[in-house]
């Protein structure tokens, strides 16, 4: 008992930790951070001396983290969501009405959902109501009147100076290996359906005299776009986070996609003291942990 009384868990070292789970490594988690990368290593190499065990996998071909890395992680997040939610609850105002959200699916099942459960326990008389749909529906809604705000992904170049980046990656055309790519004619696409922004642009460079697309195959789902890409069924428009094993970027013959972000966006003329209290709670997260993850 005596030695648990000289080891202590500082927070900003498990926040450190997580971050470098959260960005794959601790190059990109100083990076995300704003930190050197040796401020970051001796962050961890503290709490390793304190905890008298090694947390990352620091021999070639290991795993990042070690088996005591990955129990403390498991740990960590739990504390690291008691403590951000304890500073809240000391300094929230009382908070009332209604809001009435968007999101699309990857970003239903994410570190946003753990902030929305946060931000109802934390403001109990604040009613939420969740709708979850593809993108352009959620714009839709937006300008129509029937959302606050919405979660939506966009192409980088349609932000806005009043949107809230929680995310940006890239978007790239996507094929099997077993799949030969035609030098002339008709290229099989794999398309998502109608609601999909991705695929109104893959139609609009369709039309180009250079480039053809067949559509072949349409599903209204990540997932399902994924596996008719593995099974060499044709070229698909996904981002990095749906990138998978054998997938080979295809850079011939096609135009490079545009690049993506995720954003918070308010329906106009939006005054909603619920909803600034929320997107503030986003905006200390991202900078806390230097981004979200999403679903993938």
């Amino acid at each position: 008992m005596d030695e648990l009384k000289n080891r202590r868990l500082e927070i900003d070292a498990l926040r450190t930790l997580c971050a470098i789970r959260h960005h794959g490594g601790v190059t990109r988690a100083a990076s995300a951070l704003g930190l050197s990368q040796s401020a970051v290593s001796h962050k961890i190499r503290r709490l390793e001396e304190n905890l008298d065990c090694e947390l990352l996998g620091r021999r070639a071909g290991t795993p990042m983290f070690t088996s005591a890395g990955e129990d403390l992680l498991d740990y960590a997040g739990r504390i690291l969501g008691l403590h951000d939610e304890a500073l809240l609850s000391l300094s929230k105002t009382p908070l009332a009405g209604r809001l009435d959200l968007g999101l699309t699916e990857d970003t239903a099942c994410s570190d946003l959902a753990r902030i929305l459960g946060r931000f109802k326990r934390l403001h109990p008389n604040v009613s939420v109501r969740t709708r979850v749909r593809m993108s352009l529906v959620l714009r839709a809604m937006l300008d129509r009147g029937e959302l606050n705000a919405a979660i939506i992904q966009v192409f980088a170049h349609e932000v806005r100076p009043t949107d809230t980046v929680l995310f940006r990656e890239s978007l790239h055309w996507v094929k099997h290996p077993d799949l030969p790519l035609p030098l002339s004619g008709p290229i099989p696409f794999l398309s998502f359906d109608d609601e999909c922004f991705y695929r109104q642009w893959a139609l609009d460079i369709g039309q180009d005299d250079e480039v053809v697309l067949e559509t072949v195959f349409e599903c209204s789902s990540a997932a399902g776009i994924v596996a008719a890409t593995n099974a060499a069924m044709g070229v698909a428009l996904l981002s990095d986070r749906h990138l998978r094993g054998d997938m080979q970027i295809v850079h011939t013959r096609l135009p490079s996609p545009p690049a993506l972000a995720y954003v918070v966006r308010r329906a106009r003329r939006s005054r909603n003291t619920a909803l600034d209290t929320l997107i503030g709670e986003i905006e200390k997260d991202i900078s806390r942990l230097g981004g979200l993850t999403l679903a993938s």
